[in-house]
């Protein structure tokens, strides 16, 4: 994907409409995905439509999201799959195999939903609707990848990080993910002020391709848009953590 600085790293960020869209795109110099929520709309049609339009204002750097990780937007995300290839996918854990299906490509990015289970080495499986309501289900990192791998997904996304309260776990799934050439999407609770040591982690730990997501601590609460000069901040941040280990 273009969008990668150095091959190694974009931001994911979410955008309140095309304008929005576009200045966040151009404030990272499209070193960014842009989130747009499946749970916005009323219908897949109806989502597939604007989703071709932030396609055209981003340079097709859109990334299909469910709407704060709610399971039940699973299979809205892969019925639009179906009709509109993003660059970038958000699923839960059991709806990954379906999206692959839908897409019928195998270039589209699609992450697969875990969560924190408490302790380090071990993350939780059951993000889907039926599961995520039942007792939780923690395995070995290193065998959900396997699983995922299985199912046509490309990276991990760990999420909800709740910003640096989880990081002991974070630091044992940058490492398993590094060892399987897996790609790490940290989500939840990060900001301009942890953003530098989320990235800096993946990074000592050899994690190849991340993707941090960044959402409501950059958003305006006045006018729901994500803040242009936050992504510059952001986008600096990034690049400067990128070249010092190179």
């Amino acid at each position: 994907m273009s969008n990668f600085y150095k091959n190694r790293i974009c931001l994911n960020v979410l955008a309140d409409d095309l304008d929005n869209a576009e200045a966040c795109y151009k404030a990272a110099n499209g070193h960014v995905l842009i989130g747009v929520l499946s749970k916005n709309y009323s219908t897949v049609d109806e989502a597939v439509l604007d989703l071709e339009r932030y396609a055209v204002k981003t340079n097709q750097s859109v990334s299909v999201g469910l709407g704060a990780g709610d399971p039940n937007q699973w299979k809205v995300v892969g019925d639009i799959a179906r009709k509109f290839k993003p660059k970038h996918i958000n699923q839960v854990f059991t709806g990954v195999g379906y999206t692959r299906a839908a897409l019928e490509n195998e270039t589209t990015m699609v992450n697969c939903l875990v969560s924190p289970s408490g302790t380090p080495g071990f993350v939780t499986i059951s993000t889907g609707p039926l599961s995520s309501q039942s007792t939780p289900a923690a395995i070995p990192i290193e065998t959900a990848i396997a699983m995922m791998k299985d199912m046509g997904a490309n990276s991990v996304k760990f999420f909800p990080m709740k910003g640096l309260r989880t990081l002991h776990e974070y630091k044992a799934v940058a490492r398993a993910c590094a060892k399987a050439s897996f790609a790490l999407e940290p989500t939840g609770g990060i900001d301009l002020h942890n953003f530098e040591e989320v990235v800096r982690v993946a990074l000592d730990e050899g994690v190849e391709t991340l993707i941090p997501h960044v959402y409501s601590s950059i958003i305006d609460p006045a006018t729901n848009k994500t803040k242009m000069k936050d992504v510059e901040i952001l986008y600096s941040k990034m690049t400067a953590l990128v070249d010092s280990y190179d």
